[in-house]
């Protein structure tokens, strides 16, 4: 089945034979590890086969434990080749200073892509397991205002972020916020447009107002 997302190219998701185009934002949600593996192990070995190139944030395993559990998957796939994978800490991709910032999260993948890209157009495909958000960070708050804002980031792009939540962690607001900020949800094994999904501009104004303006208008 194909989502028609944009005008760009289609890409295998790798996950329940859907496709999709690129400049896509997913939210994967799940209760156990089974169900978390079968979503991002299937996503990830369909960028290997493709040549797309990988970000991967592990947090509710190690980099260690994902390897082996891969490799058994896709005893094909390179780990080791930067050139196909990146791997990144919670830590490395989204508080490198101890503080998350929405604007710093922006400012980062903006030079990730910017440098993806040097050589030609390059198929960018983001997976990150969000656990990492329950700690008690500062700026953890501001994390839906970080993921609203993805959907000015990412379209138009040769991109696409699969963020993964397990349900049986976050709390029932939590999960609200997370459905209105991903156009597109997985779950029991189905990709669907997400009914609850507010445009950003709309989420922004109604619930983080300092954020529909870039740094440098909104210090204006």
């Amino acid at each position: 089945m194909h989502l028609q997302v944009s005008d760009q190219p289609r890409f295998d998701i790798g996950f329940g034979g859907y496709t999709g185009n690129w400049g896509m934002h997913l939210a994967g949600l799940y209760e156990t590890e089974a169900q978390r593996d079968e979503i991002l192990f299937g996503f990830l070995r369909a960028g290997f086969d493709a040549g797309d190139l990988q970000l991967y944030c592990p947090t509710e395993r190690t980099e260690a434990d994902f390897r082996q559990q891969f490799a058994c998957t896709c005893p094909h796939c390179n780990l080791d080749d930067p050139n196909q994978i990146e791997f990144f800490t919670a830590r490395e991709l989204y508080y490198p200073d101890g503080v998350f910032s929405p604007w710093t999260m922006e400012m980062s993948l903006n030079s990730f892509f910017i440098r993806s890209q040097r050589r030609g157009r390059r198929n960018v495909r983001g997976a990150a397991e969000m656990a990492w958000a329950l700690d008690d960070l500062p700026g953890v708050w501001d994390l839906m205002a970080y993921e609203s804002r993805l959907n000015y980031f990412i379209p138009g792009k040769p991109w696409v972020s699969l963020c993964l939540y397990n349900l049986a962690r976050f709390d029932g607001d939590a999960i609200l916020g997370i459905l209105q900020t991903h156009p597109y949800t997985i779950s029991n094994g189905v990709i669907t447009e997400n009914p609850f999904y507010q445009d950003p501009d709309q989420w922004l104004a109604e619930n983080a107002p300092n954020y529909l303006s870039s740094p440098a208008t909104s210090a204006d």
